[in-house]
């Protein structure tokens, strides 16, 4: 393994996990909506899904996926029904404008930590764009032939790195929950990330394989 390609790697990951998506609208969503608990529960969600997807894609499972267009169609359209419903929720949230008061310390109340995280696993594993991701550039900075070890460190340095984006997004939400929170602003936020989840779905809905 090239220290090299392993550094600019590295720095392209780095760009990539700041480009806001899906992720990070679910993420500032649960964030506010449940507490600090339940926003770190989404990023490790998401982070759990890179995880898998990089350590499909350095088995070479990726591949038969994506080559396998029945199945990558219906990943590709679970993400799509997923992303609107979400975006949905976010929406009726907006309209009802009824928010429960803010917890003590602002964690997440019993049970919530698994809906963050599934909210979070969910929305990267069903978008297919991932998996391609791994499969296409991951060989630009390792070679052909490379072993599937220097595969899924590369793969999983990206997990780790849109963990720690992500956590550091959720800590500062939560710095600014209770302004955040007021209702006008609540409802302002949860009309933006609705629109940005439905955005969303209906870009991954339009892209081709």
């Amino acid at each position: 393994m090239s220290w090299t390609a392993y550094g600019t790697f590295l720095l392209f990951a780095v760009v990539l996990v700041l480009v806001p998506g899906p992720d990070f609208a679910v993420v500032t969503r649960n964030t506010l909506a449940a507490g600090r608990g339940r926003g770190a529960w989404s990023a490790v969600g998401v982070a759990s899904s890179n995880a898998v997807q990089g350590s499909a894609a350095a088995a070479g499972l990726g591949a038969v996926i994506l080559q396998s267009q029945p199945l990558f169609l219906t990943i590709k359209w679970l993400g799509v029904g997923y992303l609107t419903f979400l975006g949905i929720q976010a929406w009726r949230s907006a309209w009802v404008g009824r928010y429960p008061s803010l917890n003590g310390d602002g964690t997440t109340p019993p049970g919530q930590a698994v809906v963050g995280w599934r909210q979070g696993f969910l929305s990267n594993i069903t978008n297919p764009k991932v998996l391609a991701f791994y499969l296409a550039v991951l060989p630009q900075f390792v070679g052909p032939g490379a072993p599937v070890a220097v595969l899924l460190v590369f793969a999983l340095s990206h997990a780790v790195l849109s963990l720690l984006y992500l956590l550091l997004l959720v800590g500062a939400l939560h710095r600014a929950r209770r302004l955040l929170s007021r209702r006008r602003v609540r409802r302002t936020l949860d009309g933006f990330t609705g629109t940005a989840m439905l955005g969303f779905s209906a870009r991954l809905a339009t892209e081709s394989a």
